[in-house]
């Protein structure tokens, strides 16, 4: 078994464990590999937020006039500076 991990093996890792699809060989290469690299802590602390935010349910979207508002107001405000 190999317990050296490159990053890019360790992102998709950790893209697993995302879905809980990662085995608990690879749950342990990633352990091992983030105790030394930094890029991929803060990858993996990431991907964490993201999920924890799609699973949040009280995750409010602007409705759709609120957007069409903010669109015009957008488009006035270049108008103006491209006048």
């Amino acid at each position: 078994m190999k317990l050296k991990t490159e990053c890019h093996e360790a992102n998709h890792i950790c893209d697993k464990n995302q879905y809980n699809e990662a085995s608990l060989i690879d749950k342990i290469r990633l352990s091992f590999h983030l105790i030394y690299c930094r890029a991929c802590r803060k990858y993996s602390a990431r991907n964490g937020k993201l999920t924890k935010a799609i699973k949040n349910p009280t995750v409010e979207t602007v409705s759709m006039s609120d957007k069409e508002l903010l669109k015009q107001r957008l488009q006035e405000q270049l108008n103006q500076v491209n006048n």
